[in-house]
């Protein structure tokens, strides 16, 4: 999981400082969440573990975790049993989860711009965004694909950062693990499960 790192850096701007409603249009939820964010994390009266707490609300009530975590998975996902594919979407969500509380990194000092949208369908709009560190490093271009089957509720499923989808990402490590293991789906959970004990 060399590539984890990347991921989980940039999947920490999923927070927000509570679960009150965001706006249901996509770009006002994303600024809204990620400006949120950023105030939260600014906030020293929360420790490391209030922190970690928060961000796993936060992940739960704004990430598609489940449509993450079966498109991780890849065609696998089509031929393994229920059972085995309930098993995993328990591991990822776990490993999902830790990775995120794990790697706690403070963006308080940064500032956060919508660029733009484009919407791709009725379910799906990119939202552009730049991240532009305070402290004089160099600027992140993120687009945000965010779902909206319900248009009350719309929920995070990717980051594409700097032209890299961290989805894609993560389903080619995943690939990478299942490959090198016969496509077992089980040794794949257990690998989930020991990253998320440690």
């Amino acid at each position: 999981m060399k590539r984890i790192g990347v991921y989980l850096i940039s999947i920490l701007f999923f927070f927000q400082s509570n679960l009150l409603a965001y706006s249901s249009n996509p770009k006002d939820f994303v600024n809204e969440l990620v400006n949120d964010a950023i105030s939260k994390l600014a906030d020293k009266n929360f420790n490391k573990e209030e922190k970690a707490e928060f961000i796993e609300k936060i992940a739960l009530e704004n990430v598609d975790i489940n449509a993450l975590g079966l498109y991780t998975l890849g065609e696998l996902r089509k031929s393994s049993s229920k059972e085995d594919i309930l098993n995993y979407q328990k591991s990822f969500e776990k490993y999902f989860l830790k990775s995120l509380t794990s790697r706690l990194t403070d963006y308080s000092s940064s500032n956060f711009g919508i660029t733009g949208e484009d919407k791709k369908s009725a379910n799906y709009t990119i939202v552009n965004s730049m991240i532009s560190p305070n402290d004089g490093g160099p600027k992140i271009k993120i687009d945000w694909r965010v779902y909206t089957k319900n248009p009350e509720k719309p929920l995070i499923r990717d980051l594409i950062v700097e032209g890299l989808s961290l989805a894609r990402t993560q389903k080619e490590e995943f690939a990478s693990i299942l490959s090198s293991n016969n496509n077992d789906i089980k040794i794949l959970i257990t690998k989930l499960d020991e990253f998320s004990k440690k």
